[in-house]
């Protein structure tokens, strides 16, 4: 066949930078998360999962999948089309007016996934707002980076979190045009926030819109688990909050929430909407039931104990002289800076000690910086975090890696 050289010699490169993906074959079990059993050629083994985005455990949930077992009964599988052909059911009507209650907004609107919802909302603004310049955060996600692209906008990268250096590049620019500013809350693979309240204040003075994607934090932080946005008392200064449900909510898709204007707009103009087949039913009831739960007194239960979890981890990481990162949010970076070290690392963590953490090489994360990244949820319990520091410990200085000063 024709040009496979060339697929295999990108490959090679990649094995040879020591950043090639393995897949993990998982079957989590369910009732027992963070346990999972995992499949290799020689046969299965049970593990402890510490690198999952369902960061509560809603995916195993009882509410939640009681709520998906009666969609599925009463819909049948799929949504049978996109939203505007015969793909809306009361479930999709039902959970864009609760996430747009959730985040103070009249409107929301539902994606097949949080990357969606950011390629197809960014690239949208631009057709909507002729002249339009983007403001991106330089650690912004993938999926906002494509949209920016996309939009056909100017764009104006500054570093990460760095409202100076923001300033500067808006006040460098025609004050006439429309501009915006895009930025995330938390940032998962440093675990810092974004200064929510600073790209606002600057938003105001430079009559910009802000665009925040808080996937890592809704469910997780302020009172109702809206996000950092809600916890910091600045989500009514936010135009456009893009979420998702694949994460805390434990479930799957994502959403934007905005002044229903701005959403009806999007809706009717973002192609990654109009042409895709909407989420399946069962997907949006588990996805209702799981904000709404979250909303409610057992989510605030919830998150303290998460956060709680996350802190003690730190800390045995600290007090076992290991290279954490330090961050204010549940992410747990452990920091390697060598992605061969660091695969090798993850590899005998899972296949010696049944703990399964996924190293973090580029390019998610810059050459030098290679980690793995924790992610403890309530059900995370002590006993398994200090299997976890003891197993971690019993390989770190065979591999040649310094400790912490």
């Amino acid at each position: 066949m024709r040009h496979l050289k060339a697929f295999e010699d990108a490959l090679a490169t990649i094995h040879e930078e020591g950043r090639y993906r393995v897949f993990v074959d998982l079957h989590r079990q369910r009732g027992a998360f963070p346990k999972a059993t995992a499949r290799f050629e020689a046969g299965e083994r049970e593990i402890t999962v510490w690198c999952s985005n369902d960061y509560l455990g809603m995916g195993q949930d009882e509410d939640v999948l009681a709520a998906m077992h009666e969609a599925i009964d009463l819909f049948g599988a799929g949504s049978g089309g996109t939203r505007n052909i015969s793909g809306t059911t009361r479930y999709h009507v039902d959970l864009e007016r609760e996430l747009a209650d959730l985040h103070g907004k009249s409107g929301a609107l539902l994606f097949t996934s949080g990357y969606v919802a950011n390629d197809a909302t960014l690239s949208t603004l631009g057709k909507i707002l002729p002249g339009l310049i983007i403001y991106s955060d330089a650690l912004n996600h993938a999926s906002m980076i494509e949209g920016i692209r996309r939009s056909g906008c100017d764009r104006r990268v500054f570093r990460h979190n760095d409202l100076d250096h923001l300033r500067a590049l808006m006040e460098n620019d025609d004050p006439d045009r429309p501009k915006l500013i895009a930025f995330e809350s938390v940032y998962s693979m440093d675990g810092d926030v974004g200064p929510l309240a600073g790209f606002c204040d600057l938003a105001d003075e430079f009559g910009a819109m802000t665009y925040l994607d808080e996937v890592h934090a809704v469910g997780l932080y302020g009172h109702e688990g809206a996000g950092v946005a809600q916890r910091d008392a600045v989500m009514e200064r936010v135009d456009i909050i893009e979420g998702t449900l694949g994460k805390a909510f434990g479930v799957m898709g994502g959403y934007i929430a905005a002044d229903r204007l701005i959403v009806d707009a999007i809706r009717s103009m973002a192609s990654g909407f109009i042409f895709t087949t909407s989420s399946c039913p069962v997907m949006t009831a588990g996805s209702l039931a799981s904000v709404r739960k979250l909303r409610s007194e057992d989510g605030r239960q919830l998150r303290a104990c998460h956060q709680a979890q996350a802190d003690m981890l730190k800390r045995k990481f600290e007090s076992a002289g290991l290279p954490v990162l330090p961050t204010e949010t549940h992410i747990v970076p452990l920091m390697v800076g060598d992605p061969e070290r660091c695969k090798a690392l993850s590899d005998t963590l899972l296949f010696d000690f049944g703990i399964y953490v996924q190293p973090i090489n580029y390019p998610t994360v810059p050459k030098g910086t290679e980690r793995l990244r924790f992610t403890p949820s309530p059900v995370h319990t002590e006993a398994m975090m200090d299997e976890l520091v003891s197993a971690i410990l019993a390989i770190w200085k065979q591999l040649g890696l310094e400790h912490a000063a």
